[in-house]
């Protein structure tokens, strides 16, 4: 089964890994206060479709691309199972396991994206 998810331009390092991403749809939202992105003017957001045999692949190659800079993160995910891609690290999540998740929002926390950023719950579908 395929994965989903969001990749925002701005917050890679290596755009380049875009150009090997299959990507359904791009919106561009100007960046609020509530973002706690001041050092940015926009979001780039590139919703991603990936296959199920390219996701532990694609998910390291993210990791590595990520801004070194300031804290990120991607995730794409799908029934089972949902990646979680920081800069160097990767929660690889089932979607059952709410403990794993609660792992995953600490981490970002710890490296300083607002707990609001981190909406990872297993409930959350879209």
């Amino acid at each position: 089964m395929n994965y989903q998810g969001v990749i925002i331009e701005e917050s890679l390092e290596d755009k380049d890994i875009l150009k090997g991403v299959r990507i359904l749809s791009t919106k561009v939202e100007l960046v609020t206060k509530k973002h706690e992105t001041p050092w940015l003017k926009q979001w780039t957001l590139h919703t991603i479709e990936v296959p199920e045999g390219q996701a532990d692949d694609l998910a390291e190659r993210i990791s590595r691309a990520l801004d070194s800079e300031h804290p990120w993160y991607a995730d794409f995910k799908n029934d089972a199972f949902h990646f979680i891609i920081f800069r160097g690290k990767i929660f690889k999540i089932d979607r059952r396991e709410k403990e794993q998740c609660d792992d995953a929002v600490k981490f970002g926390i710890s490296l300083g994206i607002p707990d609001h950023q981190l909406n990872f719950s297993p409930d959350i579908k879209e």
